[in-house]
């Protein structure tokens, strides 16, 4: 019988506590914000189910921001990739940490579905969807274009809120009501996914036309967080002041000219007698 080493079977205990966060995060955000469109939609409307998605990710911020940075979003984790600020390996556990929390959430939420008479999840389940899914028709191209724009604001957002992973402070009440506004404005879209972790449970026990379009609310999510990243490396640079407003404001009314523009300053002609 050949000895197993057990040290080499340890696993990290704060990278166990960070993927246990992000598959417990996923799997609550579905539960309970995809649940109040599967259950209550039509008790809460478009703004009730808007800020049932804002405030559970607002009060998984802060309750898990500290462990994981809360991203329970592949869009995120990608965008945090692209800011160079957590590791490619790190990027896949958290991925598959958070597309199997969404469809465990996903899973339960069915459960309880199942539990309501006359309640149907066939076809929609709070799944994503265009064309003749969609509340205005959109087509595939518009549903496209606002998937990347929707997605862009969340994760510049999280990007600009947050200095390296952990999120802390203010930055969960910025995160929460950006997503409760793309909620708004994305549902009757696309019912807004800006997160194909939280796009593809439902999908899944939809079936259906909702599994024939889930690719639209994988890959123009991913889109977004990209081009989110790279415009948040223009606007915030890497090891650069983050609050530079006010330096920018008090050198131009302060410093000397050709102070910011380094060229040295014209020396006037003297006057004549």
């Amino acid at each position: 019988m050949v000895a197993l080493k057990l040290d080499t079977l340890q696993l990290n205990p704060v990278k166990t506590r960070a993927i246990a966060s992000e598959f417990l995060g996923t799997l609550l955000l579905v539960f309970f914000a995809v649940g109040s469109a599967v259950l209550a939609a039509d008790y809460i409307g478009v703004l009730g189910i808007s800020l049932a998605f804002g405030f559970t990710l607002l009060a998984l911020a802060y309750a898990l921001g500290p462990v994981s940075g809360c991203h329970v979003n592949p869009a995120v984790t990608l965008g945090m990739l692209v800011e160079r600020r957590i590791t490619l390996t790190t990027a896949i556990e958290y991925w598959i940490a958070q597309i199997v929390g969404g469809i465990v959430g996903a899973a339960i939420l069915f459960l309880v579905a199942k539990q309501v008479p006359g309640l149907k999840t066939s076809g929609s389940f709070g799944s994503n969807g265009f064309g003749d899914r969609s509340a205005v028709h959109i087509n595939t191209g518009g549903a496209f274009l606002a998937e990347v724009v929707l997605t862009f604001l969340l994760v510049f957002v999280v990007l600009a809120v947050t200095h390296k992973i952990a999120l802390v402070g203010f930055g969960g009440l910025a995160i929460g009501l950006a997503l409760a506004v793309i909620h708004l404005v994305g549902i009757p879209l696309t019912g807004t996914s800006v997160n194909p972790a939280r796009s593809i449970g439902p999908a899944l026990f939809a079936g259906g036309g909702a599994l024939s379009q889930l690719w639209m609310f994988v890959v123009a999510p991913l889109v977004g967080a990209v081009l989110a990243g790279y415009a948040h490396r223009l606007t915030h640079p890497p090891q650069a002041p983050v609050l530079v407003a006010d330096e920018i404001a008090s050198a131009t009314y302060e410093t000397p000219p050709g102070h910011l523009t380094g060229k040295p300053e014209t020396p006037r002609p003297e006057s004549a007698p």
